[in-house]
C-alpha cells in the first residue's frame, strides 16, 4: 500500500492542522542565540522565526483501560526530593482526556502519538465489544497517529484492518444502531508485511504538516511479535527487523523532503528505578536503562530525531546515543493511561530538521484530581450499559483474595487447575495443565467491586483475568518433551527473562536459582502425583492455544500430537468456579507451593 504525506483522510476532523491566527511559539532552548521569534515587515505583517517549538504528547500500552485501572495497575510511583517515594492513583480516559486537552492549551503546534497496544488484553467494557469502545475513545482524545503493537494482532490482521477502516464485526455484528466508523488516526505497521505481497499491511509512515512545518512518523512493532501472539493472530504475516525497517523508511521520508522524523516503536526497556520521574541519565546518557530498546536506539539512523516506545509498561525519559554519538530522546509512559509524555521538538525552518540539543521531555501523571471529561463519561456509560447484563453475572465464589503475584501465583495455579479439570472432561486421560504467566492478567479480589457482595466472582472479573479468548487445547508429549518444556522456562529465548509456567495440581519440581540456564530446573525433582516423570511415557497435557502454538519461547509445546481443541479458556475457568463453588462452598486460593524455589 503506498504511503502518503497527506493528512490521513477520515471523516470527522482534520487533525488540528488549521493555522493559528496569532504569532508562533518561541523555541525557548535556543532563544538566547537567535533573533526574536517574529519580525515585522514593511507591510506590518510577521515572518515566523527560524525555530518553532512543536509539542509531542505521547502514551503507550493503553490496553483498552477506559475506566480507571484498579489496584497496583492504577498507581504510579513518584520519587521525592528527599529520596523517598510515594504512590499516586492514576489513569482512566476521563482524566487522560482532561490532562491532554489542558496540555495542548496555548500550543499552536501540537501532535498526539502513541506507541502501540492501544487495544488487546482489554477490560470487559472494551474487550467484550472487540475494542470498538477504545477506538471511539482514542478518536475523542484526538490521537493523531500510533504504531501497532503485538496486541493489535490478538485477533489477526483482518480484525486490525476493521479497527482502522470501520465496519461491523463479521460475527458479532453491530453493537449499536450506528455502524462502527473505525479509527480517525492511522495505525502504522512498517515492519509487518503480507507474506504474499511482501508489502506492509498498513501504512508504514505518516507525515504531520502545519504551514511550513512537517514531521514524519514511522511505526513498527517488535520483530518477535509472533513469539508473543497466537499463531492464528499472525497467520500470513512477516515481521521484519525494527532497525532495518526504520532506517529504510527514514530514507524514504528524507527523499520526500521530510527531515524531521519520530519513530514509534512497540519495543522497550527497563529503567533502573520504577519511579515515573526517575532520571535514567543520572549516571550518563543511556546508562540507567537496559533491554532491547537500548541496542535498537543505538543503531537507528541519526536522521531519526526521537523515539516513542512501549511494550515493557515501564516509565522512562532517557537519552541514548545514536550511531553518530549524539544524544537522542527515548521515552515511554508506563501503561494503562496512567502517564503521558510531553516532548518539545524544536523545528529548524532553515534545515527542516529538529534541533536535537533542544529536545526536552517529561512524563506527567494522569491524576484523578482533575475534572472528568464529560464526553468520555458519556462514552463509558454507554458501553457499560451494554456490558452490564453480561458482566454482572455471578460465575463463582472465593473465600479470600486470589492474587496474581510471585513466581508461582495462586491465580495461575487456579487457572491451571481449571484447565486440567476441563481437559479431563474432554479426555479422561488428561494428566496435567500448564498456564503461561503472561496470560494471567489479574487476580481475583474477595472484596466486592460493586453490588455483587464480598467473595462473589462476576463474569467481568473473570474476563479481566483472562481476556484473550484462547482455546483450551489437549496434546500428547513424551516425558522427555515435558522435561524439555520445563527447561525452556529458563533457557533459550527465556534465559534472560524466565517465564515460569503455572502448573496444575499434582505437578511438582524444584527451581534452583543458584544455577544458570536449563540447569535451574532440577530434572530428577520433576514429579507428577508423586511419581517421577518417565521420559519414554506419553502424557496428555492441557494448555491454551497460544502455548500450543509454541508461543512465549516454548517451541516444544508446538510439537505435540493428538491435538484436541476445546472451548475458550474463560469458559473453562467459569465452569470450574461454578462447579467447585456449588460443590463445597467458596473456593480457597491455591497455596502456590507446587514449585520449590531455591535461591
Amino acid at each position: 500500500m503506498p504511503a502518503t504525506s497527506q493528512p490521513y483522510p477520515r471523516r470527522r476532523r482534520a487533525f488540528r492542522l488549521v493555522a493559528a491566527a496569532a504569532g508562533l511559539a518561541t523555541a525557548g532552548a535556543l532563544a538566547a542565540a537567535l533573533p526574536a521569534d517574529a519580525h515585522e515587515t514593511k507591510g506590518g505583517g510577521h515572518h515566523p522565526s527560524r525555530y518553532q517549538d512543536v509539542q509531542l504528547l505521547s502514551f503507550n500500552d493503553l490496553h483498552g483501560n477506559l475506566e480507571p485501572p484498579s489496584g497496583s495497575s492504577g498507581r504510579v510511583t513518584e520519587l521525592q526530593a528527599d529520596g523517598t517515594t510515594k504512590t499516586i492513583d492514576a489513569g482512566g480516559v476521563e482524566y487522560l482526556a482532561t490532562h491532554l486537552r489542558e496540555a495542548r492549551k496555548g500550543k499552536a503546534y501540537s501532535i498526539t502519538a502513541a506507541g502501540g497496544d492501544m487495544v488487546g488484553a482489554s477490560p470487559l467494557i472494551s474487550g467484550l465489544f472487540h475494542d470498538e469502545p477504545t477506538i471511539e475513545a482514542l478518536n475523542k482524545l484526538d490521537l493523531d497517529v500510533t504504531s501497532v503493537g503485538n496486541h493489535e494482532f490478538d485477533e489477526g490482521a483482518r480484525e486490525l484492518a476493521r479497527l482502522q477502516n470501520g465496519g461491523c464485526h463479521p460475527t458479532a455484528g453491530c453493537y449499536t444502531d450506528q455502524e462502527f466508523e473505525g479509527a480517525d488516526f492511522p495505525y502504522l505497521a512498517a515492519n509487518v508485511l503480507d507474506e504474499k505481497t511482501n508489502k506492509p499491511i498498513l501504512k508504514p509512515y505518516w507525515v504531520w504538516k502545519k504551514k511550513d512545518v512537517k514531521i514524519g512518523f514511522i511505526g513498527v512493532t517488535l520483530e518477535d511479535t509472533p513469539g508473543v501472539v497466537s499463531a492464528e493472530g499472525v497467520k500470513g504475516l512477516k515481521f521484519k527487523d525494527e532497525v532495518e525497517t526504520i532506517n529504510k523508511y527514514a530514507r524514504v521520508l528524507q527523499a520526500q523532503g521530510v527531515k524531521s522524523i519520530v519513530a514509534l516503536i512497540h519495543e522497550g526497556g527497563l529503567p533502573a528505578s520504577g519511579s515515573y520521574n526517575y532520571n535514567c541519565d543520572s549516571a550518563g546518557a543511556g546508562s540507567g536503562i537496559s533491554g532491547p530498546i537500548v541496542d535498537i536506539a543505538k543503531n537507528i539512523t541519526p536522521s531519526v530525531d526521537a523515539l516513542v516506545t512501549g511494550h515493557t509498561h515501564a516509565a522512562y525519559v532517557c537519552t541514548i546515543p545514536d550511531p553518530a554519538g549524539r544524544p537522542r530522546m527515548v521515552t515511554s509512559a508506563a501503561s494503562f493511561g496512567r502517564l503521558y509524555t510531553d516532548t518539545t521538538l524544536t523545528y529548524d525552518r532553515f534545515t527542516g530538521d529538529i534541533a536535537r540539543t533542544a529536545v526536552k521531555s517529561a512524563n506527567h501523571v494522569v491524576t484523578r484530581t482533575v475534572a472528568k471529561a464529560p464526553d468520555m463519561t458519556e462514552l463509558i456509560g454507554k458501553w457499560n450499559t451494554l456490558a452490564a447484563p453480561i458482566g454482572n453475572r455471578t460465575i463463582g465464589y472465593i473465600s479470600a483474595d486470589v492474587p496474581n503475584t510471585g513466581t508461582e501465583s495462586p491465580m495461575g495455579d487456579l487457572i491451571a487447575d481449571a484447565q486440567l479439570a476441563y481437559g479431563k472432561e474432554l479426555d479422561p486421560e488428561t494428566d496435567l495443565a500448564l498456564m503461561n504467566p503472561g496470560g494471567v492478567r489479574a487476580g481475583l479480589t474477595y472484596a466486592a467491586k460493586g453490588s455483587e457482595g464480598d467473595g462473589v466472582v462476576t463474569y467481568a472479573e473473570g474476563f479481566t483475568v483472562q481476556p484473550f479468548s484462547n482455546t483450551v487445547n489437549l496434546q500428547n508429549f513424551t516425558g522427555a518433551q515435558l522435561i524439555q518444556v520445563l527447561k525452556e522456562q529458563v533457557s533459550g529465548t527465556n534465559a534472560a527473562a524466565p517465564k515460569i509456567l503455572q502448573p496444575s495440581s499434582g505437578l511438582t519440581y524444584t527451581l534452583d536459582l543458584t544455577k544458570t540456564g536449563a540447569d535451574r530446573v532440577v530434572t530428577d525433582s520433576i514429579k507428577l502425583n508423586g511419581s517421577a516423570i518417565d521420559p519414554a511415557a506419553t502424557y496428555r497435557v492441557a494448555t491454551n492455544s497460544f502455548l500450543a502454538g509454541g508461543g512465549d519461547g516454548f517451541p516444544t509445546l508446538g510439537q505435540g500430537t493428538g491435538d484436541l481443541v476445546g472451548t475458550d479458556d474463560l469458559a473453562a475457568l467459569e465452569k470450574y468456579l461454578t462447579a467447585n463453588s456449588s460443590a463445597g462452598g467458596p473456593i480457597s486460593p491455591p497455596a502456590a507451593d507446587r514449585i520449590t524455589i531455591v535461591s
